[in-house]
């Protein structure tokens, strides 16, 4: 079905995990280092590694130094830097699609975002049990896709941003559709 085509991400290598107790910590240093030019992925980081958050950023580990002195200049709390090893999850790689016809579900993780796929604008978000859910769905609902607010930038927790990587995901989907 071509309106359910993707386009394939390139494939990162990192090599080591910045680990954070809060997530709002692991949100403000993956804003910090991607401005400051880094490649990272945001990813759950094995449960023996976790210090209280379920969120770590993948980096690369030659880059260490840097990343640590960005964090430090733009005063982020993390825990350590550590080498990347077997088990990490691409927490926010996965996102499930249902095609109900007129509209579309985008879920990642328990968070969900539907969207209607010939106006491209925003019908419902659902899930979670985070106290921003519903300040971010009054801001995202009714609004076309690409001019809805990030939800990464308004909200404060891993709900907000796995209905981030919703909004993702669905704008790729209905870009997608609209290419010849």
């Amino acid at each position: 079905m071509a309106f359910m085509k993707r386009r394939q991400k390139t494939a990162f290598e990192g090599g080591g995990l910045v680990l954070f107790s809060e997530v709002t910590d692991a949100m403000r240093a993956e804003k910090a280092l991607s401005k400051a030019g880094y490649t990272l992925k945001l990813v759950a980081p094995p449960p023996h590694l976790r210090k209280g958050c379920d969120l770590a950023l993948e980096i690369n580990l030659v880059e260490k130094p840097g990343i640590e002195r960005v964090l430090e200049e733009r005063d982020v709390n993390y825990v350590s830097v550590t080498p990347l090893k077997a088990g990490t999850s691409r927490l926010l790689e996965f996102a499930t699609v249902t095609d109900f016809g007129k509209w579309v579900m985008v879920k990642s993780a328990n968070m969900k975002l539907t969207f209607d796929k010939e106006t491209g604008t925003i019908v419902n978000t659902s899930g979670g049990g985070c106290p921003d859910i519903p300040f971010l769905h009054s801001e995202l609902i009714d609004k076309p896709l690409n001019r809805a607010p990030r939800p990464r930038d308004i909200g404060f927790t891993l709900c907000a941003l796995m209905l981030d990587n919703a909004l993702d995901e669905s704008i790729t989907i209905y870009q997608g559709e609209k290419e010849p």
